[in-house]
């Protein structure tokens, strides 16, 4: 597992966290940001996955 694989799944639970938070709250913003910082980590655990399969393909 790389960095950018724990980083992007650090990330998406920190969204998760915010995104209930938010529903709990009513805080919509709260809710939205916890959503895109599920993306964001989504998208970053993904660029790991691939630089993994490229190392070991080399």
């Amino acid at each position: 597992m790389n960095k950018d694989q724990i980083k992007g799944v650090t990330q998406q639970v920190k969204g998760k966290a915010n995104e209930v938070a938010g529903k709990v709250t009513g805080n919509k913003a709260h809710e939205l940001k916890g959503d895109a910082q599920q993306a964001v980590g989504k998208t970053q655990q993904t660029w790991g996955d691939a630089k993994e399969q490229v190392k070991k393909g080399s």
